[in-house]
């Protein structure tokens, strides 16, 4: 009889000695076995609130299988490691043990400094591979990214999905390789220095392929219901065994797959009103799976709810920063975007881009007109680097008509000005996959599913638009491109010549990174980074160095060339005895721009139009 002591989960299929121990969890059935390709029927046994488990002698890692509950026919493991043929077919047993891993001087990703790039392993490379994405990693290390964010990897129907709507946890979705496989890329990815973070998903589980259930309707809450489905059971009636999975899920991508730590996806949609809410386990878990390594988590959190930020002992769910769609809205305003739908109440002003940059979320308790109610509560005391700031990520590019990126949707000279920004303010900076180099390939949302639920996902997809009026017109909803057409996903695919066509591009952001990690930005802390409105159209950061040689100031105009005269600001002041002095311009020509001249002409100073410029001091008068 199987033990749940020894075990690495408390439920799936475990390699152990001569065999596979098979153990399970349901309140439906009263006789289970375990139906295996080659091996026949196991029957398991009753362990006692809804367990069961066997073990399957001269069963080895390979073998496939699935559950009959009650002499039905058999049904993927809950805790499946892989689904060879998708969520609909059997299982397969996978002995983590088998691979070889070779990263064991790997400590985790350098946090001082973070960079992230959020990465869908489908449309990264034409191949779409584990093996594919690994092979291209070395540009991304070259440039200075420091964590690859993974779009969710579980696997999902159809031939290709953003991977949201997943139904088997700990099955990585066949459609990019093997368990094997992504275990290579993850040690591609640490040989290169690149730390490896995976979008997880334990708010709902996709509407199609997911078994759960047939096991045990307790999987699922009877008191909330999420905008994607039925949200999961972790305080009702039978929910430890849920609390149980998921939390073991957070654990099982850290150890079994050496990742770095995870995203959380719309962690609003979790949830529990118990004494400790099942983020902070699952959080806590993820970090107790490597207690000699870096282990770094963020979250999504529409509500901007600062608990998820605050340390345990301090009443929080220990996260370490969260996505921040203030800032990114603001910035998009600025760009020349619309203050429509949930842009709405954001003006793009420079004051909004210095407090998204010092304090992380704008509305911290504030009414908000789009929803018509307050939205966050207040953060004041959240440092900046607890914020991911971004101009572009799926949602965000996805939402609109046509998946346009942002660098297409604004001028060249704001698209540089703004990325100098995103990458030298003091939050946690994260790019969308070919944003480093000016990528013309869209992002929109596909997902391949059986025609009933793939014209409805078309048709709920359409309504979501239409909150933006000029997509909401029959002209415009008639060009929504079709999420199911796979000439929709394929377009999506970045085009890797594109590095060199765009080069330009490539080291604009590869320069500020660079900068970015020199003594001045790394002084994060809102003590050292303080801003100041210049004109309706520009503004300015001042970071504070331990040494007056270390301070910078960062100088942004989205506007017309702006002459500064009189200059009745502190912060343009240069440290006692110094002087300013160029060190960065977006509008030099190898990034596209028409050159940068001095802009220190006193008494007055010029900035150019849509430009940033970074000054350094040099020895002089003042």
């Amino acid at each position: 009889m199987s033990s749940a002591a020894h075990r690495r989960l408390p439920v799936g299929a475990e390699c152990a000695g001569a065999g596979v121990d098979f153990r399970v969890w349901s309140t439906t059935a009263r006789r289970i076995e375990v139906v295996i390709e080659g091996h026949g029927r196991v029957p398991l046994n009753a362990e006692g609130n809804g367990y069961f488990s066997a073990f399957g002698s001269g069963v080895a890692a390979g073998a496939r299988y699935g559950y009959s509950l009650d002499g039905a026919a058999p049904r993927p493991d809950p805790a499946s490691r892989f689904q060879r043929d998708g969520p609909h077919g059997p299982s397969m047993v996978v002995d983590p043990a088998a691979y070889r891993w070779q990263d064991s001087a790997w400590t985790g990703p350098d946090l001082s400094r973070p960079v992230l790039y959020e990465l869908h392993v489908g449309t990264f490379t034409p191949a779409g591979t584990w093996a594919a994405a690994a092979a291209a990693l070395d540009d991304l290390a070259a440039i200075g990214i420091s964590i690859l964010e993974l779009m969710p990897v579980a696997a999902f129907p159809g031939r290709f999905g953003w991977g949201y709507d997943g139904v088997d946890l700990f099955a990585p979705s066949q459609l990019y390789g093997t368990p094997a496989e992504f275990r290579a890329f993850v040690e591609r990815a640490h040989a290169l220095g690149l730390g490896v973070i995976l979008d997880v998903v334990y708010n709902h589980f996709g509407p199609d392929g997911c078994y759960l259930r047939e096991f045990a309707p307790e999987y699922f809450s009877t008191r909330y219901q999420t905008e994607w489905g039925e949200a999961l059971n972790f305080d009702g009636p039978q929910a430890a065994p849920v609390r149980e999975l998921v939390i073991a899920n957070a654990g099982y991508w850290i150890a079994e797959y050496h990742l770095d730590g995870l995203r959380l996806d719309a962690t609003q949609s979790i949830f529990d009103t118990s004494d400790t809410h099942v983020i902070a386990e699952l959080v806590a878990a993820a970090r107790a799976a490597a207690p000699d390594r870096r282990i770094f988590v963020c979250a999504e959190n529409e509500p901007q709810d600062p608990r998820l930020l605050r340390p345990a002992a301090r009443g929080g769910f220990g996260i370490d920063a969260a996505w921040n769609d203030d800032f990114h809205h603001t910035a998009r305003v600025a760009l020349g975007g619309r203050p429509e739908a949930y842009y709405s109440d954001y003006r793009g002003s420079p004051q909004e881009l210095i407090s998204a940059a010092r304090w992380g979320y704008l509305y911290q308790g504030q009414h908000y007109g789009w929803q018509q109610q307050a939205r966050g509560r207040p953060g004041l005391d959240l440092p900046p680097g607890a914020f991911v700031n971004y101009l572009e990520n799926h949602d965000q590019v996805a939402n609109s008509a046509h998946g346009r990126r942002v660098h297409q949707l604004t001028s060249p000279g704001r698209y540089r000005a703004l990325s100098a920004l995103l990458l030298l303010a003091p939050g946690i900076p994260l790019l969308l996959q070919g944003q480093e180099y000016a990528a013309s390939t869209p992002f929109l949302f596909f997902a391949d599913h059986e025609p009933e639920l793939a014209a409805r996902v078309r048709r709920g997809r359409a309504e979501f638009l239409a909150q933006f009026p000029g997509i909401a017109t029959p002209a415009a909803q008639a060009q929504l491109a079709d999420p199911g057409d796979p000439e929709t996903f394929r377009r999506c695919v970045l085009d890797p010549a594109e590095r060199e066509r765009n080069a330009w591009a490539r080291a604009l952001h590869r320069d500020l990174i660079a900068l970015s990690r020199t003594a001045a930005f790394m002084q994060r802390d809102r003590d050292h980074v303080h801003g100041a409105v210049l004109s309706a159209h520009a503004l300015l950061l001042r970071y504070l160095g331990s040494e007056p040689a270390d301070d910078r100031l960062l100088l942004v105009n989205l506007g017309a060339t702006l002459t500064l005269s009189p200059l009745p600001e502190p912060l343009l002041a240069p440290p006692a005895d110094w002087a300013w002095d160029l060190l960065w311009s977006s509008d030099a020509v190898e990034y596209g721009g028409d050159g940068a001249p001095d802009p220190l002409r006193e008494p007055a100073w010029t900035i150019p139009g849509e430009a940033a410029l970074v000054l350094a001091p040099v020895r002089g008068d003042t």
